[in-house]
């Protein structure tokens, strides 16, 4: 049995991480490693079915999250976390728990999140119905360090994702 790893997508809400997410799901299952990709948005629904997005519920989510993934990776299921985690503290969180890890940074100018915008997270910010939006109205830490950094604006989704294989690879998580 191959010994599991946590990769987490992190950017900011429409850098592309989702589509990352998937095209990575891909490539893997075409490697004939089948995945779980935690998506923040589906997660949240069963854990916080009414968010507010207070400090203390995105804790409490990302508490849950990591630990979620952490569960999966110690019974041997790769995971691919597709969540904004807007401070370091929840990515490190699911690091600690996961020792093979990997962060990949989904780096994309926020104008471009601003257009994307596919699940109407910026309209929201800019009509003022959306107050605590990573990157505007809530923080937003990149990582200092990230295992691996794709250029959401300019790069292919799967010819990242075949990167980031080729480094799972390199590492000998594959």
């Amino acid at each position: 049995m191959r010994t599991a790893f946590g990769v987490w997508i992190t950017g900011l809400p429409s850098a592309g991480k989702s589509t990352l997410a998937a095209a990575l799901a891909r490539a893997l299952a075409l490697s004939t490693v089948p995945c779980e990709v935690l998506e923040s948005d589906d997660v949240r629904r069963v854990l916080t079915p009414r968010p507010t997005y207070t400090d203390e519920e995105r804790d409490a989510f990302y508490a849950s999250l990591a630990w979620v993934g952490g569960l999966l990776v110690r019974h041997g299921v790769p995971v691919i976390f597709d969540a904004t985690g807007g401070q370091s503290a929840y990515r490190d969180r699911a690091r600690q728990a996961i020792p093979r890890f990997l962060e990949v940074y989904v780096d994309t100018p926020i104008e471009v999140c601003r257009a994307r915008d596919p699940k109407g997270i910026w309209r929201s910010e800019a009509e003022g119905r959306a107050t605590a939006v990573p990157g505007s109205g809530a923080p937003y830490e990149p990582p200092e360090r990230p295992d691996f950094v794709v250029h959401g604006h300019a790069d292919d989704s799967d010819a990242a994702a075949l990167r980031i294989l080729g480094l799972l690879a390199d590492r000998g998580w594959l």
